[in-house]
């Protein structure tokens, strides 16, 4: 079952569902009130629903659905909610979701939320899912209601992530591409260096040599010694620091943005 009041994204997701081997398409709606209307007769094993409606959203569906008699472990639907607003993504993970597909979707991310219902519905947990979702549903319109918080979408292994851009540490230039580095993980987004550093200048980034971009914040020190400057992350990763862009940084120390030098150095980085 789809539901979107938007004709193109109804057109969109049937095309794509069309592409993949298995399914069928059992109804599709342009309102969440005509879709509870039809729901009973219609029994889906997904449901695909708009979250942004005018009136009922899909949050309201979701609330609306759950009420309804006839649930039960074999009949109840896997909920997978569609949005042109990544920054539902990470609340609605945390949820009893089965999935939650970004605008424009595509083919292969809405190949893995089939493998996903399949094995939901195999399993037998989609009233489960559904229970713990209804739980959720507050949580999930705070969200909606919270302001965007800025964030990059990368590719990594076959699907989209979200990488926040105030959990970013640093980034490195890689020919053709950038890594970022968040924590321990790292990931590849095609772009040169400069355009990147452009696009993060008012995130509170700072260039620090030709192949190499930090968040400010995550400097903790900057160590000089015959070998150059280097600046030292708050995670003890050390990066070397380029003969033009010192004075920017030494004129962050002087205004106290930047910690006093400090000896603590505890992992390197080229």
């Amino acid at each position: 079952m789809l539901i979107d009041d938007e004709p193109l994204a109804l057109e969109r997701l049937s095309d794509l569902l069309g592409r993949i081997e298995g399914v069928e398409i059992a109804s599709t709606h342009q309102s969440a009130v005509d879709a509870i209307d039809h729901i009973p007769s219609v029994r889906p094993d997904l449901v695909l629903v708009d979250v942004e409606m005018p009136k009922v959203d899909g949050f309201d569906f979701v609330e609306a659905l759950a009420k309804q008699e006839w649930l039960d472990a074999q009949s109840t639907p896997c909920i997978c909610f569609v949005t042109a607003y990544p920054q539902f993504a990470s609340a609605a993970f945390d949820t009893g979701a089965l999935d939650f597909l970004c605008k424009p979707v595509r083919l292969g991310r809405l190949e893995k939320t089939v493998e996903r219902a399949r094995l939901a519905l195999a399993q037998r947990d989609a009233l489960d899912r559904l229970q713990e979702l209804t739980t959720q549903l507050e949580a999930l319109r705070e969200s909606r209601a919270a302001p965007a918080q800025p964030s990059l979408w990368v590719h990594q292994r076959g699907q989209m992530v979200r990488v926040a851009i105030e959990d970013l540490d640093w980034v490195a230039a890689e020919g053709e591409y950038v890594r970022l580095h968040v924590g321990q993980q790292s990931f590849l987004l095609r772009s040169s260096i400069s355009a990147f550093g452009d696009k993060l200048a008012d995130q509170g980034f700072i260039r620090i040599h030709r192949s190499t971009i930090v968040s400010q914040s995550r400097i903790a020190a900057l160590k000089s010694n015959r070998g150059g400057m280097r600046a030292v992350l708050d995670n003890g990763v050390t990066l070397a620091v380029g003969r033009k862009y010192r004075p920017a940084l030494r004129s962050l120390q002087l205004e106290g943005i930047l910690n006093e030098p400090s000896e603590a150095v505890t992992q390197s980085a080229p």
